[in-house]
């Protein structure tokens, strides 16, 4: 399939089959975490990118096929909302399905009326705040010009008047940049005036390009943990276990995924462990197997973790 891809683990949202809007990149931010790499071009402007016909028939074969699904999320290889068949889409999969629909997103569009609109009946939306002030919010997000601080908050908070849904609000915590006291309390005064349903906690697991985005230290998480639960319940989910049983064609698959964002070897070999049992010699061979495809290559992150990314991934 060219837009749907899983259901994979989600630390959010359990088996999420994932519904991928945009060509990559396109983005109004230049996140310095970004697992996509790097903005080379901003995006602003609204498009359908892709014919919405087309999307949702891969919903419609994808919902009929595959389990177990717990929500369908649409993503974006960049800022979701720009597609402007968001809302449509959202609309025929409520249609369709009892299965929940999320919306991650950067929040970035949230101050657009339409983009508002075309959420409202998303069973949960979750957008990105990074940062409790104008200076860090240009240093993490580093968005396109006129997407200001000020911009960013108000949206939020006028969505939140509007939405009655889960708002749920991921917080990316970085090492020296936004996990100091101060910047949390900045961060958690700006939140109360959006309110929302939970926070979610997140850390910087995945490779990113920039060599100073570092993961927090247990401390900084656990203080992050305590002044933002002051504003709503956080959450700091335990990755889910992948699974590759329901996979017509486990290099595809796994192509599919590596294609939106790194996968860890670990995540990686412990599926094969579940379609294989107790065969680790064979495990080991289709390892081996499919990277020798030349379709892949790995990464190998500072503290140990191995990642797999495709061949043509531009990170060393």
């Amino acid at each position: 399939m060219k837009y749907v891809y899983g259901p994979v683990s989600s630390k959010r949202l359990g088996q999420s089959l994932g519904v991928d809007l945009l060509p990559s990149k396109s983005c109004t931010w230049n996140c310095i975490y970004c697992q996509l790499g790097r903005t080379k071009s901003y995006v602003t402007r609204r498009e359908e990118f892709f014919p919405k016909e087309e999307i949702f028939r891969e919903i419609q074969e994808a919902v009929a096929s595959r389990s177990p699904i717990d929500w369908i999320t649409f993503v974006g290889s960049g800022e979701t909302t720009l597609y402007k068949g968001l809302g449509w889409l959202v609309h025929e999969t409520k249609a369709l399905t009892t299965i929940p629909v999320a919306v991650i997103t950067n929040g970035s569009l949230l101050s657009d009326p339409d983009v508002r609109k075309e959420l409202l009946e998303a069973d949960a939306v979750l957008p990105s705040f990074n940062a409790g002030s104008s200076e860090l919010f240009e240093r993490i997000d580093r968005p396109a010009p006129g997407f200001t601080y000020e911009r960013h908050l108000g949206g939020l908070k006028a969505f939140r008047q509007e939405y009655t849904g889960q708002l749920w609000v991921e917080v990316m915590l970085i090492s020296g940049l936004n996990d100091s006291p101060e910047a949390l309390q900045d961060i958690a005064r700006a939140l109360r005036e959006v309110a929302p349903d939970t926070i979610h906690l997140v850390l910087p697991t995945r490779p990113s390009t920039e060599s100073d985005v570092h993961l927090p230290v247990d401390e900084a998480v656990s203080r992050a943990r305590f002044i933002l639960s002051g504003v709503a319940t956080v959450i700091h989910p335990e990755k889910g276990a992948m699974s590759l049983r329901d996979a017509a064609d486990i290099a595809d698959t796994i192509a599919s995924i590596t294609a939106r964002h790194p996968l860890q070897e670990r995540e990686l070999r412990h599926a094969l462990d579940e379609l294989i049992p107790d065969e680790p010699e064979e495990v080991e061979r289709m390892v081996q197997r499919l990277l020798g495809s030349g379709r892949f290559k790995t990464l190998l992150l500072q503290d140990g973790e191995v990642y797999w990314v495709p061949s043509s991934d531009t990170r060393s």
